[in-house]
């Protein structure tokens, strides 16, 4: 009787432990993906964020500050709001366009030239009130994530690039768009897969030719940057964890408030799509 009983308790300790070991990793893994959709979200967030911002500040720089006389400006912040970006946040996108914080102080430009793993160049702009405060902060996170400030711009070009909303992506509105855009100084002109025409520019004619453009074409500008394009020589990234954590550096620097481009020669090699939108979301280009 007493080795039955020996037994059944025996028994019942196993299947204590047995029923029991499963619940911790279980729990960790549903934890682990909670994060990981966390993280994937708030990543995006930060990314239409961007967008919003320079499209507040590049509405502003063309067509001044004052919503009422600006429907761009106007419509840019109504969905700007719907999608809950913080009216601090759309203040000082419309304050950049005027060259000025929301305090009213100017702005300097200035930017960062950083090379991060796996060998990836990156070119950051940066328009603050306090320049050596932002360099100070941004170059703290190259360190923490392991990258080192370098000169980078010789692998890069610097280019104007000007998007119009084209309503009829037909051949024809393509060579008036590229005559029209040839006449006004442009150095080429592309459509995008969206149908829209890409007008690039040197440096110093991007706005000229967008309100020239806009304006002779009555044509929406989407964007008009003056931007660093990566020379053909790109770095290529087949490393899944070198580029999750590539994604994760461009998205703690987009939370900088004084970051307003971020430009990188990183091309796509044997990395899951998942992870590589985390680093194109976050870049200009």
């Amino acid at each position: 009787m007493n080795r039955l009983s020996s037994s059944s308790s025996r028994c019942l300790d196993c299947r204590r432990a047995f029923s029991l070991s499963p619940a911790l990793p279980s729990g960790h893994n549903r934890w682990s993906k909670i994060k990981h959709e966390k993280g994937a979200a708030d990543q995006k967030k930060t990314a239409q964020r961007s967008i919003f911002s320079k499209n507040l500040t590049l509405y502003t720089k063309l067509y001044g500050p004052d919503p009422n006389l600006n429907s761009a400006l106007a419509n840019v912040i109504a969905v700007a709001k719907k999608a809950g970006m913080p009216k601090a946040n759309i203040d000082l996108a419309v304050a950049r366009g005027q060259g000025r914080s929301t305090t009213g102080e100017k702005l300097d430009s200035v930017m960062l030239e950083v090379m991060m793993p796996p060998s990836v160049a990156l070119v950051i702009d940066i328009e603050t009130d306090n320049k050596n405060r932002a360099l100070q902060d941004l170059k703290l996170l190259v360190k923490k994530h392991n990258g080192t400030v370098t000169p980078t711009t010789f692998l890069f070009t610097k280019r104007g690039r000007t998007v119009l909303k084209s309503e009829a992506a037909g051949e024809e509105e393509f060579d008036n768009a590229f005559m029209q855009a040839v006449e006004a100084g442009a150095e080429d002109v592309e459509q995008d897969e969206e149908g829209n025409i890409v007008v690039w520019t040197r440096p110093n004619m991007t706005h000229q030719t967008a309100q020239s453009l806009s304006t002779a074409m009555k044509m929406e500008i989407l964007t008009s940057d003056v931007m660093w394009v990566p020379n053909a020589d790109k770095a290529r990234v087949d490393n899944e964890e070198a580029a999750a954590a590539l994604g994760d550096f461009l998205a703690a620097v987009r939370d900088n408030a004084d970051v307003q481009a971020v430009y990188a020669n990183a091309e796509r090699g044997d990395v899951s799509e998942d992870v590589w939108r985390s680093v194109e979301e976050n870049l200009d280009l």
